[in-house]
């Protein structure tokens, strides 16, 4: 335990001259009429002064000039944002003003992003013959490629007032008997738990609230497991699947990979875990062909 305060103090200890090296220079490369201020006269350089940040940001003088030293102040996720905005962060750097005044980081929301480019569709489509899909925090389908239809068609849904793919409502709608998913009463919990672990960022957004709400209606299981509060991460697992096609569970390894400049959405990819599984993917492959 004491290790552990030790180098947490080091940590803070170094991020303070971080921090006010960081604000200085981001005000030096603002200038007056970057933000329709005239540039009068007698300005030693280009960038903003720290009393025109202040008050652009509708802070004190002293409080911006604390922070601007690394003082330890008390830092509100609001005000910081205020400052980044006046200071014209774009969104990697507002994240490492975040983490440097040791403030949880929100990041930008886009868990209602209902596409992918190009660029992220080509690499699932290499992943091919394993396969592969895109989710957003909300477990909308963006993108897949074949092989994970093979293996789990997710079909459009009114979800959330739209038509969407969403595998949360596909599996909570099915019978048991019907789901694609084996050990559902393992696999759904941890699902949902990760579900909860992003809706803490989106809780009140309409679009949230209207699909917790449905899925609620639709499914008592569902309604039961949110109401426990369970928060979990998205994580390598093994799952396993069901599927009229072959005799037998496949078993598939799953990882979860971020996606940089989607930060609510991840590519999953499935890789069988054993050799049986292999042979059951490669006939619903060779169905697919025929």
């Amino acid at each position: 335990m004491t290790t552990h305060r030790a180098a947490n103090g080091t940590g803070r200890h170094r991020r303070r001259p971080e921090l006010a090296a960081f604000l200085r220079n981001r005000r030096a490369r603002v200038t007056p009429g970057d933000v329709g201020m005239a540039p009068g006269l007698r300005r030693r350089t280009p960038g903003l002064r720290r009393e025109e940040v202040a008050q652009l940001s509708g802070v004190g003088i002293t409080w911006y000039t604390w922070l601007e030293q690394g003082r330890p102040i008390n830092v509100s996720p609001q005000v910081l944002d205020a400052v980044a905005r006046t200071l014209r962060l774009d969104p990697s750097e507002r994240e490492h003003l975040y983490h440097l005044a040791e403030v949880a980081h929100a990041p930008d929301r886009q868990s209602d992003v209902i596409e992918v480019g190009p660029e992220i569709q080509g690499i699932i489509d290499a992943l091919d013959p394993h396969p592969a899909v895109v989710y957003n925090s909300r477990y909308d389908v963006l993108a897949t490629n074949p092989a994970y239809l093979d293996l789990f068609a997710v079909p459009e849904t009114v979800a959330i007032g739209a038509r969407v793919r969403n595998v949360l409502w596909t599996l909570f709608t099915v019978s048991e008997e019907g789901c694609p998913v084996v050990h559902r009463s393992r696999e759904l919990p941890i699902m949902v738990a990760t579900l909860r672990g992003a809706y803490g960022r989106h809780m009140g957004e309409p679009a949230w609230e209207s699909f917790v709400e449905r899925l609620s209606a639709a499914s008592p299981y569902f309604a039961e497991l949110w109401r426990s509060g369970d928060v979990a991460p998205p994580g390598p697992r093994v799952k396993v699947f069901r599927h009229r096609a072959v005799a037998g569970d496949i078993r598939m390894t799953s990882v979860s990979l971020s996606i940089n400049g989607m930060p609510e959405c991840r590519i999953v990819a499935y890789t069988p875990a054993d050799a049986d599984s292999r042979e059951r993917m490669a006939v619903l492959r060779s169905r697919r062909r025929a």
